[in-house]
């Protein structure tokens, strides 16, 4: 059955001198993905340009923002995303991956995957494909424990490995980092999905399996038939819904994901 989300958000950031920023807040027209309704409204005295996002999955905003930044953004998504049995599904063998694949294996800012091999060798040794990233999700969501104000922008996986507390853009990291240690191409994904708590962006893993990708949630909030996939990317750098070039300060910010049926849209 398809899930059906009505998602809002409105952003309000000081912004004590002019700056470039490059917004990423809208949900992603893909195959499993259909967007129904969908509006943002940008408050600025600049022109606005938009841009593709990684992969072509995606859109992006360059404006320009002096004192302030407003934004709102209203969609409503249609997700019919089959949930597949991860533990299932077959590994391929890194030389037989597409060139686009490549950088999903190797060691990124927030992922240095080459520092994971030899933990996940010892620890996970003999298994593959499916059954290791299920391995691997399992450990994440089982050793780390949520908790907001115990990461920022500067940690790592190796970090979130070391102190097993973040949010779940660490959650997603750390699984990104092993997996591609254990050689599953793996990539971060930014998206909403209802029953996140706090109520929030959200950041989950993928992972390359039998010849497609396979959306995980580490921390156990949301199944990958209702995320509602925003960007992709290696790590934070590249799905950040929002990247300023300067300064701003949090005046408001409020994200809000409903499960909807198709009558409650009329």
């Amino acid at each position: 059955m398809p899930t059906h989300l009505s998602i809002a958000v409105d952003l309000d950031y000081g912004v004590p001198e002019p700056a470039d920023i490059l917004l990423q807040i809208e949900a992603a027209a893909t195959p499993e993905q259909r967007l129904d309704e969908q509006e943002l409204l940008i408050w600025s005295d600049d022109p606005i340009a938009t841009i593709a996002g990684e992969e072509g999955i995606g859109q992006r905003c360059w404006l320009r923002a002096t004192n302030r930044i407003q934004a709102a953004y209203r969609a409503k998504v249609t997700i019919d995303r089959p949930a597949a049995a991860l533990a299932s599904l077959a590994a391929t063998p890194v030389r037989g991956l597409p060139g686009t694949l490549v950088a999903y294996l190797l060691p990124s800012r927030y992922c240095p995957a080459d520092r994971f091999e030899g933990f996940v060798r010892q620890k996970f040794g003999g298994l593959s494909g499916g059954a290791m990233a299920s391995a691997l999700a399992e450990w994440v969501h089982e050793h780390m424990t949520y908790r907001a104000g115990t990461s920022d922008s500067a940690t790592t996986a190796l970090h979130s490995f070391a102190s097993r507390m973040g949010v779940c853009r660490d959650y997603a990291h750390l699984l990104v980092a092993l997996a591609r240690a254990a050689e599953i191409p793996a990539r971060c994904v930014a998206a909403y999905a209802p029953g996140v708590d706090p109520p929030d962006f959200h950041a989950v893993a993928e992972l390359w399996l039998e010849g497609r990708w396979h959306l995980v949630d580490a921390t156990g909030m949301a199944r990958a038939d209702e995320l509602a996939i925003v960007a992709v990317g290696r790590d934070a750098t590249d799905i950040a819904f929002m990247t300023i070039f300067g300064t701003a300060t949090l005046i408001g910010q409020t994200v809000a994901v409903q499960r909807t049926t198709p009558a409650e849209r009329g």
